[in-house]
């Protein structure tokens, strides 16, 4: 595994980290909270994303409002969040759904700052997972001697340095992320 392939799988783990961090409840609305909720539509024979079926807009920091392409399917998108059970209480007001946010509370805040803590580990584990596979390819590589110990130890610590930047970078999204859930 080449560094290149190291890099890339571990971005792919830190992206995977920022949209699942996205969706944390922070003080304030954001579209990130309800954008990939799936919706049955159409009597059920589609499934889509919110995104996909409404332009979703924030006038200020605790409302929401979805406002469908599709007028027919306000009911279906709305039926759709009650279902997802994110604490959410979605009302219709005319041709568009209004979800308003209460202030976090101190438990809330407390609630979400340890899941974000568990996302943020499992992001970690991934990282490290990339890392074990490509110590393995590496110590692999030594003993069918297809590298030399020097080279062995160079490229560990190469794949080791790579892995603490990928590292810091999720603690980084996870410092921003607590900051945000922290202000009152």
């Amino acid at each position: 595994m080449d560094e290149a392939s190291i890099q890339t799988k571990m971005q792919q783990v830190v992206n995977l980290v920022t949209t699942d961090i996205a969706s944390i409840r922070t003080g304030r609305a954001s579209p990130a909270l309800i954008e990939n909720i799936n919706v049955s539509v159409y009597g059920g024979q589609q499934k889509l994303k919110i995104q996909e079926l409404a332009t979703i807009s924030v006038p200020d920091a605790q409302t929401i409002n979805i406002d469908p392409w599709d007028k027919s399917i306000i009911g279906e998108i709305r039926q759709g969040i009650l279902a997802a059970n994110v604490g959410m209480n979605p009302s219709m007001d005319g041709n568009i759904i209004r979800i308003s946010l209460p202030p976090l509370t101190t438990e809330d805040r407390e609630k979400y700052t340890k899941l974000l803590s568990a996302k943020l580990e499992s992001g970690r584990i991934m990282v490290r997972q990339v890392r074990a596979d490509a110590m393995h390819d590496i110590k692999k590589s030594f003993e069918e001697k297809e590298i030399s110990e020097d080279e062995k130890f160079g490229q560990e610590k190469a794949v080791q340095g790579i892995t603490d930047d990928f590292i810091e970078k999720i603690d980084t999204l996870g410092d921003k992320k607590k900051e945000e859930l922290l202000q009152l």
